[in-house]
């Protein structure tokens, strides 16, 4: 411990600060005598303490609340409890509470974490990255607050996302707290709510557009590339005009990926490897409708297409397999519009001339033509998965695969306990939220909660270990492969059918072996060091930051 922090400096810093932990030797060396309730306690009764505290409050949002203020007193007392707990916190510390927080920031409104970056300071941002808590980052997570989940645009209010993905990116990847950086870019913010709040604390004035707004982001990138070279960049939340173009303009410039495209397309691969499996089918064999046509859904389409590929099949052949639907209906190649990743999945115009109806069909016409076998909804559109569409799907497949993906649980595409009633118990299913556990056959199932933190945090961990200086989409379906196996592997000995996703509990192990698969790949895409897996699997446990005291300040 530093001998230069004393007294109520030492107990003001969330790194080194143990609270009741201090030893009595270390209250009279550190000056801390009478600052400190008499008793001394260990790590482990200190966070039992607080896990008690947590339960003390009753909603979700003082409960992230307490939470966050934990971590700015005691970040090892945090997380510690989060590492502990992971299955309890998750929804607390990220979706769906988080969403709340995010809208309510202002209110509940603390202490500084992080960077905020406003557009009338582009010029002085370089400047500006100086003043970060830290100098060495291994992380750096960004969002302009436009699309935060599917709650819109909450301007500086998103910084919630960057400071939620990160404890994770440490309480499960086990990148070290001291080594992470959440920024929030201020573009301004066109919610009239925001603009008419005396308490708002972002910047007051619509967003910034077109040049101005590619300006902000070439001056963050541009900071970025001279201040912190090396640093894994995660674009968050970012609007689906903004999110594709600004990845396409620096994944090849950067160590950078969009969580949103990249990082949910990965789970959501991870969840239909183990749902195939179980349904006795191969991924080739699948016909995906996927409702909403965003970034994130497309991003999904993506992943999937590069692992059909793998499969042997010709690009035609993967791209024939999708059918997307959004609020206009069917994609088609003469919808005006679209941009150049929609329009490659628009089905051409003489494919519908036989079916019913006129103009774009909608959802259930297109289930009832297609047959799919699997349905993803990436929409925001709260209970589009209706039980006409779900019966008619169920109707033509044996264990119909059925993703709503969407974020909070408001805007959930439908309960899984309605669709596996709707399928007489045969749904294969994975949210985007957290759902209770279905009653099927006698037995609790657990509903798989398509949540990127199965793959985020294992990448941060990865390109640490492995010092790469990419994020390849080879090494998202690497990982994305390794979360089915995970999954594979958490099967219950008592015959329950298996989980499609990993357990939450176990995220920390399974986040070695995540990040193993993402390294290998990094090196045979020649992004990273030569290295043997016996050496990556050693550079990953040992990069795995474990919260307690004696490691608390190094990094």
């Amino acid at each position: 411990m530093s001998d230069t922090i004393h007294g109520t400096a030492l107990l003001s810093d969330p790194l080194r600060n143990k609270g009741t932990a201090f030893t009595r030797e270390e209250r009279s060396a550190q000056g801390l005598d009478g600052l400190l309730p008499p008793a001394v306690e260990t790590l482990d009764e200190q966070a039992e303490r607080a896990h008690d505290a947590f339960f003390g409050y009753d909603k979700p949002l003082n409960r992230h609340i307490y939470l966050r203020q934990l971590q700015d007193t005691n970040e090892v007392l945090f997380y510690r409890l989060i590492t502990q707990h992971v299955e309890e916190m998750l929804p607390v510390i990220y979706t769906p509470t988080v969403g709340e927080a995010c809208r309510r920031f202002s209110e509940i409104y603390r202490r500084p974490r992080g960077l905020f970056l406003s557009y009338d300071d582009r010029h002085r941002f370089r400047e500006i990255l100086r003043n970060r808590p830290n100098k060495e980052v291994d992380v750096l997570v960004v969002t302009d607050g436009q699309r935060i989940l599917g709650l819109g645009d909450q301007g500086v209010g998103g910084m919630g996302i960057p400071i939620g993905k990160l404890s994770l990116y440490t309480a499960i990847g086990g990148i070290h707290p001291a080594r992470t950086l959440p920024v929030l870019l201020d573009a301004g913010t066109d919610n009239e709510d925001l603009l008419n709040n005396p308490h708002y604390l972002g910047r007051r004035q619509r967003r910034v557009t077109g040049a101005e707004y590619d300006e902000l982001v070439e001056m963050f990138v541009s900071a970025v590339e001279a201040e912190l070279p090396g640093t894994l960049l995660q674009w968050e939340d970012f609007a689906t005009v903004h999110a594709r173009p600004i990845l396409t303009r620096y994944q090849d410039r950067l160590l950078t990926f969009n969580d949103d495209i990249q990082g949910t397309a990965a789970v959501a691969l991870g969840a239909l490897t183990t749902a195939t499996e179980i349904a006795g089918t191969r991924l080739a064999d699948q016909r995906f409708v996927v409702l909403g046509a965003g970034s994130a859904a497309v991003g999904v389409a993506d992943m999937i297409r590069t692992a059909l590929a793998d499969e042997g099949l010709s690009e035609r052949e993967a791209l024939d397999r999708f059918w997307f639907v959004d609020v206009d209906g069917l994609l088609l190649q003469s919808r005006s519009g679209l941009t150049e990743e929609q329009r490659a999945y628009a089905r051409a115009d003489d494919e519908i001339r036989d079916w019913d109806g006129n103009g774009n069909p909608e959802l259930a016409e297109v289930v009832r033509q297609v047959g799919p076998t699997a349905l993803i909804g990436l929409s925001t559109a709260h209970g589009a998965f209706t039980e006409e569409v779900v019966r008619q799907m169920a109707a033509g497949c044996e264990r119909p695969v059925i993703f709503p993906l969407s974020n909070p649980t408001s805007h959930s595409e439908a309960d899984p306990a309605d669709l596996a009633r709707w399928t007489d118990g045969r749904v294969l299913v994975a949210t985007g939220s957290p759902f209770p556990p279905l009653r099927i056959d006698g037995r609790d199932v657990p509903v798989a909660q398509a949540n990127n933190v199965y793959v985020f945090p294992a990448i941060g961990l990865a390109v640490t270990a492995a010092h790469a200086t990419r994020v390849t989409d080879r090494m998202m379906v690497a990982a994305a492969r390794a979360v089915g196996r995970c999954a594979a592997r958490s099967a219950p000995d008592d015959g329950s059918p298996a989980p499609l996703l990993p357990p939450l509990g176990r995220m920390r192990d399974a986040a070695r072996e995540i990040a193993l698969a993402a390294a290998l790949a990094a090196v045979e895409d020649g992004v990273a060091p030569k290295a043997t897996e016996e050496e990556l699997r050693a550079a990953i446990r040992k990069a795995q930051w474990v919260p307690d005291y004696g490691s608390a300040t190094t990094g």
